[in-house]
């Protein structure tokens, strides 16, 4: 799993050739016009506040489940995990997160645990609020087995105007809930799968902070209140 430089943990590396891009467009656009190149020097700003990458508070606790996108919760309904997973046709609780423009795209782990298989699937860019964009769209699955043995998926998931996922995941990696993992670039999703018996703590509208809000929990009675770590 790839490491973040510190200045890679105030803007995501991904951004870096689009702010300086910008940035030298609104250099060029200012020298023909005043007008212009305040507006290069919004949109610069923009792309900056797009990428910007904040530390967060994990909640660290035996069972819990962090959501793994900052959003709004879409959906909650039962749904077979994707079909190159290779998990058979049951079903799991799919908890869908739909990131508008203006959310922090960076995406993290939902759980401690380790990284069981990486499958990246090309396909289209329907709009990610719909819900065949869980089917349909081009996305990157990861199957990770928790420290306390439970399997999930989280997906990420390509929107209208996105057209890069990037994962750091590799198969094997030991990994800690709230790290960070990837990025994906403009309006897009994240699906995370559980098994049917977990205990959900979030409700459809709910708007969730990645690597904070806590999606679910695998002990219905919980024995201690979670500490706070910043990851």
């Amino acid at each position: 799993m790839k490491q973040y430089s510190d200045f890679s943990r105030i803007i995501h590396r991904e951004g870096y050739i689009f702010i300086i891009s910008f940035a030298a467009i609104t250099f060029l656009f200012a020298s023909f016009s005043a007008a212009l190149g305040w507006i290069g020097f919004i949109l610069t700003i923009y792309c900056a506040y797009f990428f910007r990458n904040p530390d967060r508070f994990t909640p660290v606790a035996d069972g819990l489940i962090v959501s793994p996108a900052d959003g709004v919760v879409q959906r909650i309904v039962e749904a077979t995990p994707p079909p190159e997973l290779e998990l058979g046709e049951e079903t799991m609780i799919r908890v869908s997160v739909f990131l508008n423009i203006f959310n922090v795209h960076v995406n993290r782990i939902p759980a401690t645990g380790k990284i069981l298989a990486l499958h990246y699937n090309p396909g289209k860019f329907f709009n990610a609020s719909l819900d065949k964009a869980s089917i349909h769209n081009e996305r990157q699955s990861v199957l990770m087995e928790t420290v306390d043995g439970h399997k999930i998926v989280f997906v990420q998931i390509a929107g209208l105007i996105a057209r890069r996922i990037v994962c750091d995941l590799e198969e094997g990696n030991d990994v800690s809930v709230g790290s960070r993992y990837g990025i994906i670039r403009f309006g897009s999703r994240v699906d995370i799968y559980l098994p049917l018996k977990t205990a959900i703590l979030v409700t459809e509208g709910q708007i969730c902070v990645g690597g904070e809000t806590i999606l679910a929990d695998f002990k219905l009675k919980k024995t201690s209140e979670p500490k706070f770590e910043k990851r």
